[in-house]
């Protein structure tokens, strides 16, 4: 069938073989939206956009969390698409217009978006708490195979399965929980951001409701995570310092730097 979405076209005189290939999209206030790979063949080549930003980060747990697959669809406007190719790059623009069959207005769509981008951004957030969580849970494993002395390394045993705990607040753990049985506050915050992705109107009034509720629900987990970090870490350093060894929380610049890996 027909390809969805923007058609990029662009001729190659040859075959691309060195460097990176690849389109990038800009919305108007110059932020990255989406990245594309180059078909590398000559001649001409179309390349479609979804017009959609990228798919949110996720937490991962013991199953797949459903509906959060597609990134939000961009409000129409106009893009910027730049292409580089090896050392060259080139740009250009790209309108998209409203559904003139769309019953929604602008407004509407607005709204849409912003509901959008608040649960994409909270999934993100929490991408980061448990990846956090799960580091943290490691180090501390690791290391209580690394300390001679019984207590420290009970110590450090039970901080590990007091923070898988905490993680299960946020994901399911249990293997074979399938989609049904274990749904979390990821999976509640998925399935929320999935209706309203798919909706190209204003999210109804309960929607917005569920959005806060959970919002306020996963503040209430993060700072039962942090309150027992605080509590517990100084201890566990304290006694780790003799062997030199420390555990290290994982920091949102290191975490972000890896993400673009």
């Amino acid at each position: 069938g027909p390809k969805e979405g923007a058609a990029i076209a662009y001729y190659q005189k040859k075959r691309h073989i060195f460097g990176d290939f690849k389109f990038e999209i800009f919305d108007a206030d110059g932020k990255l939206i989406d990245t594309l790979p180059g078909d590398k063949r000559k001649g001409l080549n179309r390349l479609y956009w979804s017009m959609r930003m990228k798919a949110p980060k996720v937490p991962t747990g013991a199953s797949i969390a459903g509906g959060a697959f597609l990134g939000p669809r961009v409000l129409e406007g106009t893009y910027t698409v730049k292409m580089t190719k090896g050392k060259e790059t080139l740009t250009t623009s790209l309108q998209i217009l409203p559904d003139p069959l769309s019953l929604h207005t602008r407004q509407d769509r607005e709204a849409q978006f912003a509901t959008a981008m608040d649960l994409y951004q909270v999934l993100e957030a929490m991408t980061y708490t448990v990846d956090r969580i799960v580091d943290l849970r490691d180090q501390s494993k690791d290391l209580s195979a690394k300390a001679a002395d019984e207590s420290l390394r009970k110590r450090l045993l039970a901080f590990s399965s007091t923070l898988e705990t905490l993680r299960n607040k946020y994901v399911p753990v249990k293997e074979g929980g399938g989609i049904t049985g274990e749904e979390r506050l990821r999976d509640f915050v998925a399935l929320l951001y999935g209706a309203i992705t798919n909706y190209p109107g204003k999210p109804s009034s309960a929607q917005l409701d569920r959005k806060e509720a959970l919002k306020k629900d996963i503040a209430a987990a993060d700072k039962e995570v942090e309150t027992y970090l605080q509590k517990e870490l100084p201890g566990l350093n304290q006694g780790l310092a003799s062997l030199q060894l420390s555990l290290k929380p994982l920091s949102r610049e290191d975490w972000q730097k890896a993400q673009k890996k």
